[in-house]
């Protein structure tokens, strides 16, 4: 009930195990294979300890398998970062972390998972039949990387059924899903339909496995969500820089209905012009992005809820969250525009000067009052950390190596391989693979609302990326002026 507390630690040693591709990608070899072989020598799961599935998942599971990937990679494209010795024992803890997380997606009724699982006993007897659709829907990126590595289709399966689970249950009349499901009876608990919490990644999800593992259903079903996203939740005129009227605004509405039901947004919805990135829609994520920089800019931080209704926080901490930089990366890294860099640069003086504490950087409990939480999630190192260093080191191997890299919604860096577009299982579970439905990277194409995928053009490059008068607009919409 207390929306500050998120119980993921786990006792597993998590901070340790999600920063452990962030060493690699800075190129710091010896402390990677020091964190590595610390992992390998004392974390167990086999431990009396109830966890979060999703969060376990990408914090954990994907943090595993991005470094496996990274040691056994042929190519060593961060420097030398092998293991002497080394026998896929981060693959194996992650099948045994895995293979624990299995039981919430039995005995429920619609497929979709049981939210907490204890990596001991199962799932709890007094557990909760309600869950979140992202919590739910964004396993499916580390299962489905986890079941091509080992060729046990088991992993992919159960979460590729709970996003097939969730997509069923959208309303007939607005395509959109809520953000709390009863995962026995397949009622929606929550009717909100959002960006944020609750339903965030479950959208990045479908177009990152589609990336990933080239299933055509999966970009289907984003192109279809990103088409009734544009429809019902985005407010403001139609082009991002030009014309008259509000800036653009996706609001939370009724699943049902399509009507506002609150006038906050929550600062997890700033990794959404990131994903507008990815799919070609880049001058509608540079409106929105601006948005979320001018509520930066007037707090040194981004609060957790604000209500752009009443030019205030509703909930007031700010946890270091990574989407805001994460959107700025990708939009530098699409447009080159050094106004990002700005951003950047701003973001980071922002953290040194309210989040800095003795041993390490401090949740913010108040973004007004600039009082500190005595946490640091892990999130910080694995993705705010490491989308502000890649921000500006330009000759990072994630840029330059000529490998294809993806982030999965933790920040962990995954190479974009042929290896994951086959699964060793199709030919026993025909259709099960979809490999009538294998589509080629090319015919990535969004359904598109504002834009199209036109890079923004050289001309454009050292002006700002929105005009000045929209961009006092927006400022004056947060009461910056």
């Amino acid at each position: 009930s207390n929306l500050n507390i998120n119980d993921v630690l786990g006792n597993y040693s998590l901070t340790l195990i999600d920063a452990l591709d962030t060493l690699a990608v800075m190129g710091n070899s010896s402390e990677f294979q020091k964190a590595v072989k610390l992992v390998i020598d004392t974390v167990s799961f086999d431990k009396d300890s109830t966890v979060q599935v999703f969060e376990a998942t990408i914090r954990v599971l994907g943090s595993l398998l991005s470094a496996h990937i990274i040691i056994t990679d042929t190519k060593q494209p961060f420097g030398d970062m092998t293991i002497k010795d080394y026998d896929n024992e981060l693959l194996h803890l992650a099948h045994d972390l895995a293979v624990r997380l299995l039981p919430a997606f039995e005995n429920t009724k619609t497929g979709i998972p049981y939210p907490r699982v204890n990596l001991k006993k199962g799932v709890p007897p007094d557990s909760h039949n309600e869950t979140c659709t992202a919590g739910a829907g964004s396993l499916l990126v580390e299962f489905g990387i986890l079941s091509r590595l080992l060729g046990d289709s088991t992993f992919e399966w159960v979460a590729r059924r709970a996003v097939k689970a969730l997509w069923s249950l959208r309303s007939n009349n607005t395509g959109l899903l809520g953000n709390v499901v009863n995962i026995q009876t397949g009622h929606w608990v929550g009717k909100q339909s959002g960006l944020g919490a609750g339903s965030d990644s479950f959208y990045e999800y479908l177009l990152k496995s589609y990336i990933l593992f080239g299933e055509k259903e999966d970009l289907e079903m984003f192109n279809a969500a990103y088409q009734n996203i544009q429809n019902h939740l985005r407010r403001g005129r139609e082009a991002c820089n030009e014309g008259e009227g509000d800036p653009p605004l996706y609001v939370n509405v009724n699943m049902y209905t399509g009507q506002l039901m609150n006038t906050w947004i929550d600062s997890l919805q700033a990794f959404f012009p990131g994903l507008q990135v990815l799919i070609g829609d880049v001058e509608d994520a540079i409106c929105l992005h601006a948005f979320y920089y001018a509520i930066w800019k007037r707090y040194g931080a981004l609060p957790e809820r604000y209500n752009w209704q009443l030019q205030a926080p509703d909930v007031p901490f700010y946890p270091l969250r990574p989407e805001l930089v994460e959107s700025t990366y990708l939009l530098y890294q699409a447009t080159k525009n050094p106004f990002y860099l700005h951003v950047g640069m701003d973001i980071l003086q922002s953290l040194e000067k309210y989040t800095k504490a003795k041993c390490g950087y401090a949740t913010l409990h108040h973004v007004v009052e600039k009082t500190k939480e005595d946490r640091m999630e892990s999130f910080f190192l694995s993705e705010t950390c490491k989308y502000l260093y890649l921000l500006f080191d330009e000759e990072n191997p994630v840029h330059k190596s000529g490998n294809k890299f993806m982030f999965t919604t933790e920040g962990h860096v995954v190479s974009v391989d042929e290896r994951f577009r086959s699964s060793l299982w199709e030919d026993i579970l025909p259709g099960e693979g979809q490999s009538a439905h294998k589509a080629k990277a090319t015919e990535l194409k969004a359904a598109n609302f504002s834009s199209n995928c036109n890079r923004v053009p050289d001309e454009r490059r050292y002006l700002l990326p929105l005009k000045s008068n929209y961009m006092r607009q927006i400022d004056r919409m947060v009461g910056l002026i």
